[in-house]
């Protein structure tokens, strides 16, 4: 079998190892991830590193997976075409339904208020409500709709901006004298080194999740062999780095009831630091960290629903490529739609959008425990298959990617009093999305729910 297929009317290669590094940074840190961050950094103090540092780890599992998995079947596909091979279409389209579309509309939503709510507050009245927010939905989605060249160009400047802006914000912080009246120098001791740390786990994984996304653009990638895994593994690197500057310096200026409490700390950070004329870093960092969100998800999403549709997996119209720009402009513009839902329904609500992202987001990492599944069984059906990517030391990441992956959604509510709250919305999206899968695989494609489909069906359908 060929490590790097094509179908008819595949993309056209044109990223390389700097924006596929981009997608992967810029997905995984986000606004509502830098808020997470430091809330998990006033939750525990520098016994949260403990629980980042595990995080990391976790992350390099999920990033072995789908690398192994991406190259074995390079299509746009991605988890759908994997897991219909490995264990059926069924848990194919519930992985990538629950796991990524709807996250994926929760999580644009969440972002794209946050940006409107920092700018309601720098600007007080001079913007009308959600029109930045759905002015960036718009404009990114008819980048993504020009083409994979103008998405690259403004994917590697926006990682880049961000990435300079944070780093920006953390080392001036950690390099500055502390606030006293935050932290007293003594209190940075053994005692907030604890194995009670290990207990935000799974606030600290959301900080690593999304490098994936690089995986649907596995058809327009340039030596994807050795660009993907490369991108994956020093992104979730790199991402480490930034967020060790970043609490790091929070800790030492800013007091950790309000990094714990505040809607945005990021903000309540920059004001410590600088100073008012100082929230231009942090502005800068949100706006570049929300839009590159949006900009990858927009373009990794809609190549998922290709792919799928490809597999007979959803609608035909899915396929749909524009005549010129060669992009799924079908799926980018359901994808854009399906965002912009949850801000007419819940406008400037961020908390209640925030409530919804973290029950859906336990469906993410059902579908990287289903990504360690899909290894494993290949592994055992399949051990002489073309793998241009193996796993290090298989198959210990897998096991203890799953073991991770189901601790963090036993400890995934915020608070014991939203646990009720995130287990039902996490519930309801994976009850729907099993619903709609069983009925479309037994219906519509007249398939077993858990028939392993032929490799080169899932190659070349």
């Amino acid at each position: 079998m060929s490590s790097v297929g094509q179908h008819k009317d595949s993309f056209n290669r044109t990223l390389g190892f700097r924006a596929l590094l981009g997608v992967a940074i810029g997905l995984v840190v986000s606004q509502g991830v830098m808020v997470i961050m430091l809330r998990g950094a006033g939750f525990s103090e520098l016994g949260f590193f403990i629980a980042m540092g595990f995080g990391y780890l976790l992350a390099l599992s999920y990033v072995f997976s789908f690398s192994e998995l991406a190259l074995m079947f390079p299509r746009a596909g991605t988890l759908s075409t994997y897991t219909e091979v490995a264990i059926g279409h069924f848990p194919a389209i519930v992985a990538v339904f629950s796991g990524y579309i709807v996250v994926a509309m929760f999580a644009l939503s969440a972002e794209l208020v946050l940006i409107d709510l920092l700018l309601a507050e720098l600007f007080p009245g001079v913007l009308p409500p959600m029109s930045v927010a759905f002015g960036v939905l718009i404009f990114l989605t008819l980048l993504n709709i020009r083409g994979v060249d103008l998405f690259a160009s403004l994917q590697t400047f926006l990682a880049c901006t961000m990435i300079i802006a944070l780093l920006v914000v953390g080392g001036t912080a950690v390099f500055s004298s502390p606030d006293p009246a935050a932290y007293e120098l003594s209190e940075f001791g053994t005692n907030s080194l604890d194995w009670g740390g290990l207990t935000l786990i799974a606030l600290a994984i959301w900080g690593f999740v999304g490098a994936e996304f690089v995986c649907p653009l596995v058809e327009e990638t340039k030596q994807p062999e050795k660009n993907l895994p490369r991108a994956m593994i020093a992104g979730v690197t790199v991402i480490l780095f930034i967020y060790l500057f970043y609490c790091l310096g929070a800790l030492f200026h800013v007091p950790t009831k309000t990094l714990a409490g505040s809607a945005l700390p990021h903000l309540e950070y920059a004001r410590a630091v600088f100073g008012e004329k100082g929230i231009v870093f942090l502005t800068i960092a949100a706006i570049t960290a929300t839009c590159s969100t949006v900009n990858t998800t927009l373009a990794a999403v809609p190549r998922m629903l290709y792919g799928m549709a490809h597999n007979a997996q959803t609608f035909s119209i899915f396929k749909k490529l524009h005549g010129k720009y060669q992009t799924p402009w079908v799926a980018i513009v359901f994808i854009a739609f399906v965002t912009g839902v949850p801000i007419l329904i819940y406008g400037a609500n961020a908390d209640a959008i925030l409530l919804l992202l973290t029950g859906a987001a336990v469906s993410w990492l059902i579908a990287y425990i289903i990504a360690h599944i899909d290894v494993m069984v290949l592994r055992y059906r399949m051990p002489n298959a073309s793998r241009p990517f193996k796993t290090p030391l298989y198959p210990l990441p897998q096991i203890l990617g799953i073991a991770g992956m189901v601790y963090a959604i036993i400890y995934a509510a915020p608070s014991p009093e939203l646990e009720g709250q995130v287990f039902s919305i996490a519930g309801a999206v994976l009850g729907i999305g099993a619903i709609i899968a069983a009925v479309w695989v037994k219906f519509v494609m007249k398939r077993g729910l858990f028939q392993p489909e032929s490799v080169d069906h899932a190659l070349n359908d």
